[in-house]
């Protein structure tokens, strides 16, 4: 790993690190776009004709592949696993980052994995019709 392009890449995301805190937690109603600065990238002469891009799947907080040669990918995987309060987020939930060629971050949930029942569930019993009756049990569930 080229450790100039390495240094580069970090002080990148770092630059984001807040910002994707804010949307890993606005995740777990929908995905997530954050759009970054193209020139960032381009300031340390780091450019791609066709853009960069990459896909990285988080599953029990950890990357599901290998990306060696990939230093994007790799400062990208280690910001993020360094940051304490992500790092919790990707230890409770399964998440897909896609960063595009137009230099969007995406940021999907893909399992909310902790749920918890309140004492406040309810059951219902309501009548169809006088044909028959169905027992609903409604949850009220909270994100951890």
């Amino acid at each position: 790993m080229n450790s100039n392009r390495h240094h580069f890449f970090i002080s990148v995301w770092d630059k984001y690190l807040s910002v994707i805190r804010i949307l890993l937690k606005k995740s777990a109603t929908q995905e997530q776009v954050l759009s970054i600065n193209r020139i960032d990238f381009e300031r340390a002469g780091a450019t791609n004709k066709s853009g960069y891009r990459f896909t990285v799947n988080f599953v029990d907080g950890r990357p599901d592949a290998l990306f060696s040669g990939n230093d994007l990918v790799q400062t990208f995987i280690s910001v993020l696993s360094s940051d304490e309060v992500i790092n919790d987020h990707l230890l409770k939930n399964n998440y897909t980052f896609t960063f595009t060629s137009k230099y969007q971050l995406h940021i999907k949930n893909t399992l909310i994995k902790q749920t918890k029942n309140c004492p406040h569930s309810q059951k219902k019993k309501y009548s169809l019709a006088n044909k028959s009756s169905i027992n609903i049990v409604l949850y009220h569930t909270q994100l951890y």
